[in-house]
Parts: C-alpha cells; sequence; structure tokens
C-alpha cells in the first residue's frame, strides 16, 4: 500500500524506523549465531549515518561497499539512505581495470572494504583521485595497515551515539548505483531510487504470500540487487524474518533450512541442479519451506524438484533496471514460464522494425512503469546509454520472449551477447577486453556455452597475430590477474580467423552455434584450478 505521504515517508530508511516503532526488537535477521532485531538494524544504521555525517558524507554521496555477507553491510546500506548517500554495491571478485572503472564511473567518494580485500584495492588506489578516504572493517585486533588515501577503522566510525542531522530524501532520490553487465561496451550503472526498493519488497511479498510468520533464507551476496531487493526488502516489507547465509553451501543449506524454520529460498537456476546432486534421502520432503523463489529452473527438473522437496517453485523475469514486470505467482503460475505481466507495467513484444508481435510469436519484450519511481533513473553518467534504453519511450530489455495465448511469457533467448554463468551475469564485453590486451592475441569472442548445471559456460574463440605462440595455459595464467574468477572462461577454442559479416562485425551466432567442437581446450578436463 502506498504511504499517505509518499514523497516524503516512503523511502527504505523511513519504512525501517516504522517498522522498528511496530515490532520493536522483534528479530529481522540472524547472522550465525546472532539475532538481530528492527531496532537494532535501526540503531545501528544510525550510527553509521552519525559517523559517516561526521566525516562530510552527505546527500548525492556515493559510497563503494566492497564487502561479504555480514551484519556491516546491512548496517551501511540503511545507514547511507538515511543521510541521503547512494551505497555502490561491488562485486568482491572484481580486480584491476573493471575495479578502476567501477570506482570512477561511480563517482565514489568513500570506499568501505572488509580487509580480505584490501590489497586488490590498493592497487588500484594511485588510479582513483575522487576516491578521498577508506573505512576498514577488519577482524578485532587486526592493526589498520599503511594505504596511499587516509584511512580509518569501521568501529571508529560507529562508536558514537547515533545522533545525525536527518536529510530530506524523498522517494525518488537514488539509494543505490548498481553495475550492469555490459555487452558493447562497459559496464553500465543503474542508478535506483528508493520507491523501486520498495516496491520490489511488496511485489515478491505479494507474488509469495509473504507475513510476518515466514523466514526467508537469503544465501546469494549482498552486492547483488537479487539479496537486497528479493530478500531483504520483502522481509523488511512483510515483517518476516530472514536469515542472512555467508554464502550458499550444499553442506550446510537443509541443517540452516531446518535450524531457522525457513519457509523460503530465493535461487539462482545453477543451485538447483547442485540441490538435486545430493543423494536422495527418505526425508528430503521434511523441511519447513513452503516456497522456493527464483528463475532459471530447468525443465527437466522442475517437477522433480517441487516433488522431491516438497516445495512450490515460483519464476518470473527481471533487469537491475526494471524490477520483475513478468512473474507467477503461487495462486497463478505456470511451469516452464516466466509468468503473467504485473498491472503496474504495460508490456509489449515488437519485432526487430519495432511492431508488436502476436501470440506465439518471438519478439523483444519491451517495458513501461504504471507507478512512479519503480524502474531505472538513468545509467549513471552515461546519458546516451539512457536514451538509447528508453527508444520510443520504452525501455527496451534486448531479450527475446514470446507471450501464449494464457498470456503467460516464455524465454526465448538473449538479444544482447552478456552470458550468465553460477548466477553471476557476465560482460562479454569485458572478457574480450582482457583477452584482446595480451600480446599475442589478436581478436576474441566470449560466448555462452551450453553448461550441465542449466547456465552459461565461457567460451572464448581467438585468433593469434602473425607468428604468435600462446598456450592455453599461458593466457589463463594472464586472465587470473586481470579479471574475476567468475569471469574466466571454461573453454578456449583457437581459430584461423573468426566468422565475421560483410561488414566485418564477429558472427557470434555462428559460434554459439557451433558450440565446443572436438579439439577446443577445456579448463575442467586439463584440471586447471582458478583462484578466488
Amino acid at each position: 500500500m502506498i504511504a499517505e505521504d509518499p514523497v516524503r515517508e516512503r523511502t527504505i530508511h523511513r519504512t525501517l524506523q516504522q517498522k522498528a516503532r511496530l515490532y520493536g526488537n522483534r528479530p529481522i535477521f540472524y547472522y550465525r549465531d546472532i539475532v538481530f532485531g528492527f531496532k537494532d538494524l535501526d540503531r545501528q544504521s544510525d550510527r553509521v549515518a552519525a559517523g559517516l555525517q561526521a566525516l562530510g558524507l552527505g546527500k548525492g554521496d556515493k559510497v563503494a561497499i566492497l564487502m561479504n555477507n555480514r551484519p556491516e553491510f546491512l548496517f551501511l546500506w540503511f545507514g547511507l539512505c538515511k543521510l541521503g548517500a547512494v551505497e555502490v554495491p561491488i562485486n568482491t571478485a572484481h580486480r584491476g581495470d573493471l575495479l578502476t572503472y567501477m570506482l570512477d564511473q561511480a563517482d565514489c567518494r568513500m570506499a568501505v572494504v572488509e580487509s580480505p580485500y584490501l590489497e586488490r584495492l590498493g592497487a588500484v588506489l594511485p588510479d582513483l583521485p575522487r576516491l578521498e578516504r577508506i573505512v576498514v572493517l577488519n577482524d578485532p585486533g587486526e592493526p589498520l595497515p599503511i594505504l596511499e588515501k587516509p584511512a580509518l577503522l569501521y568501529q571508529q566510525i560507529t562508536d558514537n551515539d547515533g545522533r545525525y542531522r536527518e536529510a530530506e530524501v524523498f522517494w525518488s532520490d537514488p539509494f543505490i548505483i548498481m553495475f550492469t553487465s555490459g555487452t558493447t561496451g562497459p559496464s553500465k550503472g543503474s542508478l535506483m531510487p528508493h520507491n523501486y526498493a520498495l516496491y520490489m519488497g511488496e511485489l515478491v511479498s505479494r507474488a509469495a504470500e509473504y507475513d510476518e510468520r515466514d523466514c526467508l533464507y537469503n544465501a546469494l551476496p549482498l552486492f547483488h540487487g537479487n539479496a537486497q531487493l528479493l530478500s531483504t526488502m520483502p522481509a523488511l516489507m512483510s515483517g518476516a524474518r530472514m536469515v542472512l547465509a555467508e554464502r550458499f553451501s550444499a553442506g550446510r543449506f537443509w541443517e540452516e533450512i531446518k535450524r531457522y524454520g525457513c519457509t523460503e529460498f530465493n535461487y539462482i537456476g545453477g543451485i538447483l541442479p547442485i540441490l538435486m546432486k545430493a543423494e536422495p534421502r527418505p526425508d528430503d520432503a521434511d523441511n519447513p519451506l513452503r516456497v522456493m523463489l527464483g528463475g532459471g529452473a530447468p525443465m527437466d527438473l522442475f517437477d522433480r524438484i517441487e516433488k522431491r522437496f516438497g516445495v512450490t517453485l515460483i519464476e518470473g523475469y527481471g533487469m537491475s533496471e526494471i524490477g520483475l514486470p513478468l512473474m507467477n505467482t503461487l495462486k497463478d503460475r505456470k511451469p516452464g514460464t516466466c509468468g503473467r505481466a504485473w498491472s503496474d507495467y504495460q508490456v509489449k513484444l515488437v519485432d526487430d522494425g519495432g511492431r508488436e508481435v502476436g501470440p506465439q510469436t518471438p519478439g523483444e519484450l519491451l517495458i513501461r512503469p504504471a507507478q512512479p519511481y519503480c524502474m531505472l533513473l538513468e545509467y549513471y553518467r552515461l546519458p546516451e546509454k539512457t536514451v538509447e534504453a528508453w527508444g520510443d519511450l520504452w525501455f527496451h530489455t534486448g531479450d527475446y520472449l514470446l507471450r501464449d495465448e494464457d498470456g503467460y511469457f516464455h524465454f526465448v533467448d538473449r538479444k544482447k551477447d552478456a552470458l550468465r554463468r553460477r548466477g553471476e551475469n557476465i560482460s562479454s564485453y569485458e572478457v574480450e577486453k582482457v583477452i584482446n590486451s595480451h600480446p599475442a592475441v589478436l581478436e576474441s569472442a566470449a560466448v555462452a556455452a551450453k553448461s550441465e548445471l542449466g547456465e552459461d559456460e565461457v567460451l572464448v574463440c581467438l585468433t593469434l597475430k602473425p607468428g604468435g605462440t600462446l598456450s592455453p595455459v599461458e593466457l589463463m595464467d594472464y586472465c587470473q590477474e586481470r579479471m574475476a574468477y567468475f569471469m574466466m572462461p571454461r573453454y578456449l577454442r583457437f581459430l584461423e580467423a573468426l566468422p565475421k559479416t560483410p561488414t566485418q562485425r564477429v558472427q557470434k551466432y555462428q559460434l554459439r552455434e557451433e558450440g565446443v567442437p572436438p579439439g577446443t581446450w577445456d579448463r575442467e578436463q586439463a584440471g586447471y584450478k582458478l583462484k578466488r
């Protein structure tokens, strides 16, 4: 429900304050063996707001967060909201040029970094003139390292009484810059408003029918919008509890589900085959889960998962920029589809000429919001990309879908060249940029190859410069130092030439169709180990 004065009251932090008044210190999330109440989250985020404000941060300032799942991530997120500042969550696997690009592109004035990631941040500090200060979250007793920028400990900024000057923050103000995977260019920073987060929390709660009796299991990383918007915000909006796991672990999954009495799990497609690989037990369905919510469930596993574990799968279609315009619900679902369109969105499918297509005909999905401030504000500092995405005043998703006669949408294929592996969006452009920077490489093309886990594996097809020599292991060693582990190619295919159009564009569709022919180097078969 929309608040009476949504312009001012409908913000993330004021919603937390309202819930804290309503529920007191009733549990909102668990981390390891620690229980945090609504008031705990409110008070701890007050201390973050007060400490950051004392350092000169205020409305509109950008703060990068480079850390694993832990309570301090949530305290920072809500504390920044109270100042009207903007969080910039960074994937902890990023390093080198891409890490530099994201921090610089987002205009980050400060970075809050967990100590295991200090080394990779320290390596790029000379290239970040706008980054003024580092806040380090370390283990008790661990000394503050010497860095090229002013630094202090997280405990120093939160050692206060929690009093801060309240900022004028509205539902239209941004709270986050989420970096999407780049396709034909660098990753884009999606600037998202407060109401987007609240709307996502309400939408997911409606679809899965969450209430105060529910407990949501959140094992996805908080640096992704999925964990923030599809788990944390639904817990806040519905009054449910949340378990904040450090990471997904198949070995601990069912133990923690039963221990905390979790009724919901928010998954990505690659997780389900992992759960199914475990040896079946007669009591597999003896668990408190009632709903598993996500996308990308392989159809050959859909029914088997529901029957084996006694759960209901709810799937939808979404992007960071637009939320979840298409979704199944508990009361209205069709397995194998993305569901129907929510009434709060206008949607249509169009051919490559922009003409609307009818049922059973694939077309690109175009979106418009019917409610204010529940989608992308802009691609930060990329006005031309913002205009391009909103061509003819519809947001172009770049994905082909099909609508059946019953109004359910089916995902067909990506129009873009992004890949998705183990829940991570990967920019083919950024993979190719690193590969092409090797002195022996002439050009490359990164495409998706089929995976036994239902998502993509990264296949890189490449050619060498005349007279150049390069072994797969040499190239992988080169990439290890320059890209995140999840971006690392599994397959390398050395070619005399890449297939091209008459205008010299690489025909990636042909490479995708050819797949992984004999002679392609396979990292896993070769036993090559990745560094994480």
